[in-house]
Parts: structure tokens; C-alpha cells; sequence
């Protein structure tokens, strides 16, 4: 039977007796009973000491709250603030504060360069089989969109790369994949991989694409490394073309630049000789008008001297008469260098020869008296 029934006449819960209901307790007797357990005399002033009491324990937990919402962000780091799960802003580098059980900070790394491989047999355009790897540098540029806009943006990443990658080799034969298509392969990777992450906003940037060496099938891998040495000698050989051409080319330009300068002194030269000789010419034409036979003749007489001054050829008179001498100086010279070369002991010069043109045949030598003896006979 409850405490309240009628004909219950327990004592209620209140303490009250006679199940007498006279309203709920009251709260300043509940404090004093309290004051009284914790030492307190019981009298009016527990109500205020357990006020004070309940001010301190407040106090020590804010400060115990707000001491815990202290945080650093690190140099390299942003950290991407929420309030309630809102977006709010980045938090700079340095020491922070957020509200505990409020707000929530998440740092990232936007400094770091990251790395991401990927490798795989893929399919050429010409129906090749080959092994390619790439690894792809990144860093994050974007806290916010690198956190929340994918679900896992690294993965959603490398996806993107493997894709790219298999949709470049796939448009690319093996012998540029494997020779000498592979910067124009990494660039073109690069930039679809570019274009693949633009439309989800990852908070990433790439850095660099490296096309790490492809390799062949086993079974052409012979064949094709001939064939890269055969490039690579191809390339050195044109170097090698090229720094004789560096090395040859300032030879050149000597060259011509000294028979330049020789042309001009020839033009130069002819030119005054020219200048001269009509000069010379102005001058003897006064001579020539006052004595036109003499200067004729002097005129006649110089060029003569001048055009058989290179000849080896000996001309006679054959109508004067007497005696000439006739001394071959050149061959002299030329049997004296030919006997100093070869031995000290040389034969005796070829003697003077007198020639008489009339009468004295005996000092003619046997050839001459021969020839002249049957010119007479002839005659």
C-alpha cells in the first residue's frame, strides 16, 4: 500500500507522520543538511558557503576548459578550422586557441612534397606490350578542399595518374615510349593528369612528373637495347660533328678574312700601279712631242729590256763580226749547288767558249762545227 492511499498511516518519505501531505521539501533544509555533513554549523550562513563552493568548482573548470582549448600549428602546417562542423576559416602558423567541445582544428602539411608511384604493363597504339613507371610529385595547396571536398584525395590522386598514364602510352608507340618520345610522354601526362583533378578541387598542385625508364618484353628486350645504343652513338657522333665544326669554323673565318684583305691589297696595289703608269705616261708625253723619234725608240728599247729580262734565251747578230764571249753563269751555278749536294770532288765548270762567227771554227765546240760544216756543205 502506498504511503499516500487512504488508511495508510506510515510515516511519508518526507518524514512527515500521519501521511499528512504538506508540499515538497524544503531546499534550504536539504543545504543545511548538507553543510552540516561537510562541517558546517547548520545555522543560515550554509547557504552561502555552498554557493561559494559551487563558484569554485564552476571556476576551475572553465579555466580547466580554456587551458584545453591551447594548440600550435607548426611552420609547415594550416590548420583548417570548424565550429559545430562548419567551416570557419585556416589557422595560421603559431600558438591558437579554439573552444574545446565547439570548435575543432585539423592540421595539414602544405609544405611537404609528396609522392606518389605508379607502374603497370599497358597496351601501345601499335599493339605493344610495355612496362612503364611514373612518380608524381605533389604538395597541397588548399587545406580545406584537400580535407573535405573528396573523400581521400591522395587516393582519388593516384587514380587520376593511373588513368592519365595508360591513356597517354595507349596513344604513343614503343619505340617513342622506350627512345625518344619519353619527355613529350611526361609532359603529356602531366598535363592530363592536370586536367583530370581540376574538375573534383583536390588542394593539390603538382611539382613534377617523372617518366622513370620503360622497359621492353623480355623477349625483344636484346633488340631494343641495340637499338638505343645505336641512338646513343648516333647522338654522340653528332656532337662530336659539332665540336669539329666549333673547332674548324674560327679556321675558316681566318681564312677568308686573310684573303679579303689580300684582295683588297691586290686592288690596292693594281690600282696605284695603274695611277702610276699614267702619271708616268703624262709626264713623257711632253718628251714624246718634242722628240718623237727618240722617245719612241727609249720607249722601245725599255720595254724590250723588260720583257727579255725573264728569258733564257741568247740572241746573236749575225751580221757583226768578231769575237763573242759567251759565259752560261746559270749553269755554273746550278752544276756548283748540284756538285756541293751530292759529293766534295765534282767535275771542272764548262769552260768559257769562243765563238768566232766568221772563220775561227776550231774553238767551236764538235756540235756547232758539225752543224755549221754542213750548212756550208749545203750551201
Amino acid at each position: 500500500m502506498a504511503w499516500n492511499e487512504p488508511g495508510n498511516k506510515g510515516q511519508d518519505p518526507w518524514g512527515k507522520k500521519g501521511g499528512n501531505d504538506k508540499g515538497p521539501p524544503d531546499l534550504d533544509e536539504v543545504f543545511r543538511n548538507l553543510s552540516k555533513r561537510f562541517g558546517g554549523k547548520g545555522n543560515g550562513s550554509g547557504s552561502s558557503i555552498s554557493t561559494v563552493s559551487l563558484v569554485i568548482v564552476l571556476a576551475i573548470a572553465i579555466a580547466v576548459w580554456a587551458l584545453s582549448g591551447i594548440y600550435t600549428v607548426k611552420e609547415a602546417e594550416k590548420g583548417v578550422a570548424l565550429r559545430f562542423g562548419e567551416y570557419i576559416g585556416e589557422v595560421e602558423p603559431g600558438l591558437q586557441w579554439k573552444a574545446t567541445f565547439i570548435d575543432e582544428v585539423t592540421p595539414v602539411n602544405v609544405e611537404t612534397v609528396r609522392s606518389i608511384p605508379a607502374s603497370g604493363s599497358m597496351l601501345t597504339a601499335d599493339e605493344n606490350v610495355v612496362l612503364v613507371q611514373l612518380d608524381v610529385q605533389y604538395r597541397v595547396n588548399n587545406a580545406k578542399d584537400y580535407l573535405y571536398n573528396v573523400v581521400d584525395a591522395d587516393s582519388s590522386l593516384r587514380e587520376a595518374t593511373d588513368s592519365a598514364l595508360r591513356y597517354v602510352i595507349g596513344h604513343n608507340t614503343m619505340d617513342d615510349i622506350l627512345t625518344t618520345g619519353r619527355d613529350k610522354i611526361r609532359r603529356d601526362t602531366w598535363d592530363e593528369i592536370e586536367r583530370i583533378i581540376s574538375s573534383y578541387e583536390l588542394g593539390i598542385s603538382i611539382d613534377d612528373v617523372n617518366f622513370l625508364p620503360a622497359r621492353p618484353p623480355e623477349e625483344v628486350k636484346d633488340a631494343f637495347d641495340d637499338a638505343i645504343a645505336a641512338q646513343e652513338d648516333e647522338q654522340r657522333f653528332i656532337r662530336e660533328a659539332e665540336a669539329y665544326s666549333r673547332q674548324l669554323e674560327p679556321k675558316v673565318r681566318g681564312t677568308v678574312q686573310r684573303m679579303d684583305q689580300q684582295a683588297k691589297a691586290y686592288k690596292q696595289r693594281v690600282t696605284l700601279e695603274a695611277e702610276g703608269k699614267v702619271a708616268r705616261f703624262e709626264q713623257l708625253l711632253p718628251e714624246y712631242q718634242m722628240a718623237p723619234d727618240v722617245t719612241r725608240e727609249r720607249m722601245y728599247f725599255d720595254t724590250m729590256q723588260e720583257v727579255m729580262s725573264g728569258t733564257n734565251k741568247v740572241l746573236i747578230d749575225s751580221k757583226s763580226s768578231g769575237n763573242l764571249m759567251y759565259l752560261p753563269l746559270d749553269k755554273l751555278m746550278q752544276n756548283s749547288q748540284q756538285n756541293k749536294s751530292v759529293s766534295a770532288q765534282s767535275k771542272p765548270a764548262q769552260p768559257v767558249l769562243s765563238v768566232n762567227s766568221t772563220t775561227n771554227n776550231s774553238s767551236m765546240p764538235l756540235d756547232v762545227r758539225s752543224s755549221r760544216s754542213e750548212r756550208t756543205g749545203r750551201n
